[in-house]
């Protein structure tokens, strides 16, 4: 009988689910993933716009392209502008901007609270757009904002990759949303909301979609769509753009009739007796 000896081996390692969903997420910008994950706090300066940390968390965003959070509170009347600059002016002095509307009764703090997630996530998703330098982090640099509901990274990062697939679904080229823009004349226009009607009124050849969304007090990724599903419906492009070409219908040409032999042997019956 032959003796078979077996050693221990070591138990293969279990693969930890969490880690590696972790690991595969790389997210939009991979320094803004080092900076979450150091619970850094400062100021995250990108070519598209500006991204303010603390302890890791995204606690306010400003790009060129986006409405500020200023122009969403003044547009719709919740603050007049003297108000917003005194606001503004309390901050230099070391009161943070949410605080002073806050205690003074100018703004409910879940109405803020909104406005301000709103032109985060508005903002954030242009400073997060691909850019052709390299960003730079100025730590420990406080917004002067003040204190208020903070995103996390990775959250920020899944919606603006949410909203960039969005517009590729509506209309895959991108041009119309920086360009300026001008009206073109589809054969049958469609039918518009009034909010998509606003912003066609607004459509000189001049104004670009962020021009548009901060005349009309909107977020500016809101205006995006309705320009992309301008463009789709082939009411706007981008100036400089040829315009669609103009499909014509070739002309429907008629076979001639086929002559029914029975009414052609009627015919000739009756020109016979015709000639009796």
């Amino acid at each position: 009988m032959t003796t078979v000896r077996t050693t221990d081996h070591p138990r293969l390692p279990v693969r930890d689910k969490a880690a590696a969903a972790s690991r595969a997420w790389s997210g939009v910008s991979p320094m803004l993933t080092r900076l979450a994950a150091e619970h850094a706090t400062g100021v995250l300066l990108r070519e598209h716009g500006t991204l303010h940390l603390h302890d890791g968390l995204v606690v306010h965003a400003e790009s060129p392209s986006a409405p500020g959070l200023g122009t969403l509170l003044t547009a719709r009347g919740t603050l007049s502008s003297e108000e917003w600059q005194r606001a503004l002016a309390d901050a230099e002095d070391g009161h943070g901007i949410g605080c002073r509307l806050v205690e003074g009764g100018l703004v409910a703090p879940g109405a803020l609270e909104v406005c301000h997630l709103t032109a985060l996530y508005d903002a954030a998703y242009f400073a997060l757009a691909p850019s052709s330098t390299p960003g730079r982090f100025r730590y420990g640099t406080a917004h002067r904002f003040g204190p208020l509901h903070a995103v996390p990274v990775a959250a920020l990062e899944r919606e603006t990759l949410r909203r960039r697939d969005l517009l590729r679904r509506i209309w895959p080229e991108a041009r119309a949303d920086t360009a300026p823009l001008a009206r073109a004349h589809p054969v049958a226009a469609p039918a518009l909301t009034r909010r998509r009607r606003a912003v066609l009124d607004r459509v000189d050849g001049a104004r670009t979609a962020p021009d548009i969304a901060r005349e009309l007090g909107r977020p500016a990724f809101h205006t995006l769509v309705d320009v992309r599903r301008l463009t789709a419906a082939g009411l706007v492009r981008a100036r400089g753009e040829p315009p669609p070409p103009v499909v014509r219908e070739p002309p429907v040409v008629l076979a001639p009739p086929v002559p029914d032999p029975h009414i052609t042997l009627l015919r000739r019956l009756r020109d016979a007796l015709e000639a009796l």
